[in-house]
């Protein structure tokens, strides 16, 4: 018989993938979720759906009951207090993972690394926020009580992505930088080019969380990102290579930018201290990242279909080429 997975989430971006990975492993596949978003496994054999509101216990119960998952994967763990519940419920599975984050970290240093950087702190009152302020300090808090939990002799384990990218992503933050290599000639990359922050190919994540779900140590994190790092110039490098085309980067600095009042921070995926996971201990699990042409030939392929673009992103085509003109004078 099958293992039995029980992915909390399941049909948006990280979740969607990962029901994906579990399927192509052999795994039965419940979603619990609160059904608000259209279900991409509605007619998929092996997928059941069970509609609830993981922040109702009981539901989450109901759901328990329901399945008896031998692993359950966390993917709408947004509160402290969510985590906690979860652990309790779920003390009796084989692998509960949380999907923490990069952001979890509460110290710039390169790279980050699991049990050695320091986390973010969280106050009661950061515990409940629902700000994006927040939304660190909420994360670092579901790692610890995942380390709690696993005290208490729970097989819980947390996984911390970085930013992550790839098909089906309703954040759109890489949709613009395609959308700008698809349709423009030239881009405006600010600063030198050469600004890091580390991303994660979501096919990569959902791997990583099955992996750490079946051969992780109860109690550790995982950082999960691309083995191989790429600065903002070589993504736009990757996505025209990608889409076979050919894009001009043009470099703006903090001068050039404010002449069309814009700053390196309009830019999204910009970073201005390099943001870096070490991930060696998830692959000592045996889990590797998928090659970046790769990648993001399949990224690229996805925008292509969707009707993303990027536009809640957009600087604003207008300034840029007012950056463009004024560098054009130089």
């Amino acid at each position: 018989m099958a293992d039995s997975a029980l992915v909390i989430g399941g049909t948006r971006f990280i979740g969607r993938h990962v029901v994906e990975d579990l399927l192509d492993h052999g795994y039965e596949v419940t979603i619990f979720n609160r059904g608000t978003h259209e279900n991409p496994f509605a007619d998929r054999e092996g997928v059941a759906h069970v509609e609830g509101d993981r922040r109702d216990d009981t539901d989450l119960r109901a759901a328990k009951l329901s399945v008896e998952p031998d692993v359950v994967i966390d993917c709408v763990a947004y509160y402290p207090e969510d985590v906690r519940v979860a652990t309790d419920l779920f003390a009796d599975v084989d692998g509960y993972v949380y999907v923490s984050s990069g952001s979890a970290y509460g110290v710039e240093e390169i790279p980050k690394r699991e049990g050695e950087t320091p986390l973010c702190p969280c106050t009661p009152e950061q515990a409940t926020d629902d700000s994006h302020g927040t939304y660190g300090n909420r994360k670092a808090e579901g790692d610890r009580a995942v380390f709690e939990a696993a005290e208490a002799g729970v097989n819980a384990m947390s996984v911390r992505p970085c930013i992550v990218y790839g098909p089906h992503d309703y954040t759109e933050r890489l949709d613009y930088w395609i959308d700008r290599v698809l349709t423009h000639d030239r881009v405006v990359v600010p600063g030198d080019g050469q600004n890091l922050w580390h991303r994660a190919y979501v096919e990569d994540v959902a791997s990583a969380l099955r992996i750490v779900a079946e051969e992780g140590t109860p109690g550790e994190a995982y950082n999960v990102g691309d083995r191989t790092l790429v600065t903002m110039e070589g993504t736009v490098d990757l996505i025209a290579e990608a889409a076979d085309t050919e894009v001009e980067v043009v470099h703006a600095g903090e001068r050039e930018l404010a002449a069309a009042d814009l700053s390196p921070d309009d830019f999204v995926l910009y970073r201005d201290y390099p943001h870096v996971l070490d991930t060696n201990e998830l692959s000592s699990l045996g889990w590797e990242s998928t090659p970046l042409p790769e990648a993001m030939e399949r990224t690229v392929a996805d925008h292509r279909e969707s009707d993303r673009d990027g536009s809640e992103h957009d600087p604003g085509r207008e300034a840029e080429e007012r950056v463009l003109g004024v560098l054009d004078t130089l």
